[in-house]
């Protein structure tokens, strides 16, 4: 048995690794690449970017409809993979080719909608692109589900270093040749759609390096009986996601829509540009739940399934807590040379709110397996929906006095209420033994030495890393996180 549980954590540990740097190789090139673009554009040039794609990643929710996880789940009960590939994967084209041609038909009038008439050429690079990106996300999740993380990882990099490279070329190589260089002209009006262009053939390279996965999805394959049968499980993921992304990113749309014309595209672009710093502990979060969803479900069925859980959220809180302490003690230095333009700086005082709200999101994420693993994902939705009212509430009323603030302050509150929703129904639905108390204590602690340092004693560097080291010996120790034998040689 010990034997059985060592090879599942080497596994889960081969995946994170695999998957997790992965994920934090292609999150790096926009994470490196955003300084480029805020010293090129100020926040109201920056604004439609920030704008457009607050609404991309409702669009993907909706596109995707939570058919990746639902596979995993389905992978567990249905035989006929071939049958499953090829039902998931035209469901999401079917709704992909949908969202396509009518956005592209009514582009004017969504355009006027939503307040950026001038700007139909980003709308329309952003439906394409955002297209492309769903016929290339049921291939990514067979590459997957296959253990094939080389090609994941080539393709995703492939991805990465191609929107990088040609948004390096086209907003600070180019403007330096008034005369052209390789056939291009730097168009200065062109602006920021320089950014969507870049994306836009990252996404189309990615598609095609894909397409032999895309094969192997046939038509014939398709199963309507078990498409509805995935459809009830999918939905409430759906619906999920799409309260998750309204906390995340709608705020984008209650500034534009709240505040006065001239104010609110400079409110937009400097919340957007330093809300790209949250991406430190984004990293994080996302390379551990790519990794580990598939392993909540295999492992599920073990019978110290709910202790290994437990630990799991043990590490990843420790884990979270040491890089938002991190963060925060070097936040002086570290926010305005990523920022790089001083029209960005007057936000950087939001970021630790948002760092705080992002490690109540990681931990919600956490909980939400006793909802999938029992397949009640409605109880996802419920959840998600309460944040976002929390979300819509909060913004609605708050925003019209007190801008970005408002918004960063409706974030933790979302998640925060999220989270202990989630708790709370969690335990009663299906038991996990948290340590409840270890990990609130450790929580408690970064939140309050991070924010008493960083109102008080930003200037001395030093005195941040000094306390960073301490609390990470002590929250390692505290958490056991270090094996026994390796602890007994050092005591020795």
């Amino acid at each position: 048995m010990r034997e059985n549980i060592q090879k599942l954590y080497k596994k889960l540990l081969g995946q994170t690794a695999l998957y997790g740097l992965t994920t934090i190789i292609i999150r790096l090139f926009p994470f490196f690449l955003s300084p480029f673009i805020f010293k090129a554009f100020g926040p109201t040039a920056y604004a439609p970017y920030a704008d457009f794609y607050s609404v991309a990643g409702i669009i993907t929710v909706l596109l995707t409809h939570g058919m990746e996880t639902t596979f995993f789940r389905f992978a567990l009960k249905e035989n006929d993979h071939k049958k499953l590939i090829s039902t998931a994967f035209f469901s999401v084209l079917f709704a992909a080719i949908t969202f396509l041609v009518f956005a592209l038909v009514f582009r004017d009038p969504l355009a006027v909608a939503f307040k950026t008439p001038t700007q139909v050429h980003l709308l329309t690079f952003l439906v394409i692109i955002l297209a492309l990106d769903a016929f290339s996300a049921m291939p990514f999740v067979i590459l997957r589900k296959q253990e094939r993380p080389v090609k994941f990882a080539v393709i995703k990099i492939i991805n990465g270093f191609i929107n990088f490279s040609l948004v390096i070329f086209f907003i600070q190589i180019l403007p330096r040749h008034p005369e052209g260089l390789l056939g291009f002209k730097y168009n200065p009006e062109f602006g920021i759609g320089y950014v969507f262009v870049a994306n836009l053939v990252a996404s189309t390279v990615t598609f095609l390096l894909l397409f032999s996965e895309v094969l192997v999805a046939r038509f014939r394959h398709f199963d309507f009986s078990l498409w509805k049968k995935m459809m009830k499980y999918s939905l409430p993921i759906m619906f999920a996601g799409l309260a998750g992304i309204v906390n995340e990113t709608l705020d984008r749309q209650f500034l534009k829509f709240l505040l006065p014309e001239g104010i609110a595209q400079e409110q937009l672009g400097i919340y957007g540009g330093v809300t790209k710093i949250v991406t430190f502990v984004l990293l994080f979060k996302q390379a551990y739940v790519l990794g580990i969803e598939p392993f909540f479900f295999s492992h599920s069925k073990n019978e110290n399934s709910r202790q290994t859980y437990a630990r799991l959220m043990d590490v990843f809180i420790t884990a979270n807590c040491l890089i938002i302490l991190f963060l925060m003690v070097n936040l002086s230095w570290l926010a305005p040379m990523y920022l790089k333009n001083p029209a960005y700086f007057e936000g950087i005082d939001i970021l630790p709110i948002l760092f705080i709200a992002t490690l109540f999101l990681g931990i919600y994420l956490n909980l939400s397996i006793w909802y999938k693993l029992t397949d009640r994902t409605i109880n996802g939705a419920y959840i998600s929906l309460i944040g976002a009212a929390v979300t819509i509430g909060v913004n609605f009323y708050f925003i019209p006095k007190y801008g970005y603030w408002a918004s960063a302050w409706a974030t933790i509150a979302a998640y925060f209420t999220m989270m202990m929703v989630s708790l709370i129904w969690g335990q009663l639905k299906y038991p996990i033994p948290y340590n409840l108390y270890k990990n609130a204590l450790v929580i408690l602690i970064t939140v309050i030495a991070g924010l008493a340092y960083y109102q008080n004693f930003q200037e001395h560097i030093w005195l941040g890393n000094i306390l960073f080291i301490i609390l990470a010996l002590v929250f390692i120790i505290f958490q056991k996180l270090i094996p026994n034998k390796l602890l007994n040689k050092i005591r020795v």
